[in-house]
């Protein structure tokens, strides 16, 4: 199983130089677990950067995946870990979300560099 962070899936789309690094993992929607999180943070960029017809197009491809969404125990575990850990909410919820369902995350965030479980490719502008 994979879980893409916002990150990943604004390069994927923006097609900046790291899309081929989540190409494999995006369209491999059987194996694709979406954090509700993703949805929220992904449509609202897309939304100031390309305008709602394009941003509501986008959010179908995050919906072929199994969207996830906030719970009361994911919820519990994060606190956990973003308290333990350096990790902001947002992402603490969806590294939860990627440990609840033991996929890889991939992402470009920094914030995830060195977790395990975590395929980490640094923002190339």
């Amino acid at each position: 199983m994979n879980v893409v962070d916002s990150s990943a899936w604004l390069a994927w789309f923006a097609g900046e130089p790291n899309a081929k690094q989540f190409k494999k993992v995006i369209t491999d929607t059987e194996n694709l677990v979406v954090p509700v999180l993703c949805v929220y943070e992904v449509f609202k960029v897309l939304l100031r950067e390309t305008g709602e017809t394009d941003a509501l197009k986008a959010i179908t491809l995050l919906q072929q995946g199994k969207i996830v969404d906030l719970d009361t125990e994911i919820a519990l575990n994060a606190a956990k870990l973003s308290h333990d850990t350096t990790l902001p909410m947002a992402d603490a919820i969806i590294y939860t979300i990627a440990e609840k369902y033991s996929a890889t995350l991939w992402t470009q965030d920094a914030d995830f560099e060195g977790l395990p479980g975590v395929k980490y490719f640094p923002k190339v502008v």
